[in-house]
């Protein structure tokens, strides 16, 4: 079955069994039937479903910007790598088996994209507005948050960095063109699949806390422990399935502990529970927002394009990938419309070793792919028999040799495997590919962040103005019923 096919399969089938199950202790919660049409008008969650649209445009405008712009903002897997070594190799290799392998992608795929869509769908059956709201919101707003991260402080996954690491996810024939369709492949850094999550866990700790009950106690608290322990198996499986380092964990709840905050904060006046949204909104509230928000916008805004230029002076002689013996590695080239291409330069940095690569359109890589590994000869037979390109599909680099390629990939995705033959060492391999338009992507790039930091400038001014007022970090009342009360 296509990966489209178990994920409807998974809806219609489990969604009913997971909302049954998880409200048996609220049955006189549960929505009936008759009343989901009145429920989602008079509830707006009609709204919610248009968020959902609104993301994966979103993300999908956002994985286009990745490739355009790496020629410029380059990567830090080094550092990440200096500072963690071969752990998460360890992980791989202690664990590996072609069971746990097999459960551990479908989790990773299916259980994660299952979970975003039942649990809004969940907290709606039992007639809890309040999360039904804040768990849609965190998915729109966790995306939204990691894009800078995620588009200028690139990460390259440990497959493609630590000798020996496979990427038993990327190497499955079965989702192997969904992935390539659908992720980048190359950046690592924030784990969305521990931000997501875990921002659903610490929205309903903020709503838990909020209430003044303990989370045994909340109704949805066998709810709250499926979500945590499916966090917790995403955690495992992001490190073992060759893609996410350590750092990647805090860095990801870090993301979804800013958006859980933004989103308990700003939702009671979405709501109007407090009167018109706008209500105690004057021009002096409005011009400390602009001031202090902006001001750490604009702060961060720095920082950023600081690193940019650092890794634009710097990433000349820095490699993208290293193989060991043996080693399989894949660069991706997005789709393009027919009358732009890519110049893709391949640099064997190694001085004693060749490099082989070969060229595939995605689609017909599949079957190169076997035991969440790379079938290198087949590979190359089948880069060889449907070479598409006005360049050798199939070839390989000397020592020290570097060589440019025109390449094509009209209304296509197109793998470029580096593959290490040899017997011993270690290759260092850049790859830099030069797209059209790349200067409008990096324009695009920045404005898609600033409401990454605007959320985040937001979330900081709200925290020093609850401090001041000797108000609780979790108190989601607005500012302007503080005084009433």
């Amino acid at each position: 079955m296509s990966p489209w096919t178990i994920m409807m399969t998974m809806i219609l089938l489990l969604t009913p069994v997971i909302c049954y199950l998880f409200s048996l202790n609220q049955k006189d919660r549960r929505l009936p039937f008759g009343k989901w049409l009145q429920t989602i008008h008079k509830q707006r969650y009609y709204i919610h479903a248009m968020g959902y649209i609104v993301i994966i445009n979103w993300k999908g405008l956002t994985d286009k910007l990745n490739e355009p712009i790496k020629s410029t903002v380059g990567h830090w897997t080094d550092s990440v790598h200096a500072l963690e070594g071969n752990f998460v190799l360890w992980i791989q290799t202690t664990f590996e088996n072609n069971l746990l392998t097999g459960f551990l992608n479908f989790h990773y795929l299916f259980v994660y994209l299952f979970l975003i869509y039942v649990t809004t769908v969940y907290y709606a059956y039992t007639s809890d507005r309040d999360m039904t709201d804040k768990v849609t919101m965190n998915y729109l707003l966790i995306y939204a948050l990691a894009v800078p991260y995620y588009l200028f402080f690139n990460v390259e996954v440990t497959s493609s960095w630590i000798p020996g690491m496979d990427a038993l996810l990327y190497h499955d024939a079965m989702y192997s063109t969904f992935y390539a369709t659908h992720d980048p492949l190359d950046n690592a850094v924030p784990s969305l699949h521990v931000a997501i999550p875990f921002g659903i866990l610490m929205l309903n700790y903020l709503h838990v806390k909020e209430k003044g009950i303990t989370m045994k106690e909340w109704r949805h608290y066998r709810y709250h422990m499926f979500i945590l322990i499916n966090t917790l198996v995403f955690i495992f499986a992001i490190l073992y399935l060759g893609i996410h380092w350590v750092a990647d964990i805090p860095l990801g709840m870090l993301v979804g502990g800013l958006g859980a905050l933004f989103i308990h904060h700003l939702q009671p006046r979405l709501r109007n529970d407090f009167g018109p949204m706008f209500q105690g909104v004057s021009k002096e509230k409005v011009r400390k927002h602009i001031f202090v928000e902006g001001t750490i916008l604009l702060i961060m805004m720095a920082a950023i394009m600081g690193a940019i230029n650092y890794q634009d002076s710097t990433n000349e002689d820095q490699a993208s990938f290293r193989l060991g013996s043996g080693d399989t590695v894949q660069d991706l080239i997005h789709e393009m419309s027919p009358q732009l291409s890519v110049t893709t330069t391949i640099h064997n940095m190694d001085n004693s070793h060749t490099l082989n690569y070969a060229i595939i359109t995605v689609d017909l890589a599949e079957s190169g792919f076997e035991d969440y590994t790379v079938n290198w000869d087949k590979m190359q037979a089948l880069a060889s028999e449907y070479c598409t390109q006005s360049v050798d599909c199939v070839s390989s680099l000397s020592p020290g040799e570097e060589r440019e390629l025109l390449l094509n990939s009209s209304n296509v995705y197109t793998f470029i495997f580096l593959h290490h033959s040899g017997d011993e060492g270690v290759i260092e391999a850049q790859v830099v590919s030069e797209y059209d338009g790349s200067s409008s992507a990096m324009n695009k790039a920045i404005a898609l962040s600033i409401p990454s930091l605007y959320i985040t400038g937001f979330v900081i001014y709200r925290m020093l103005r609850l401090s001041k007022s000797g108000r609780d970090w979790y108190d989601s009342t607005p500012s302007h019923a503080w005084e009433e009360e």
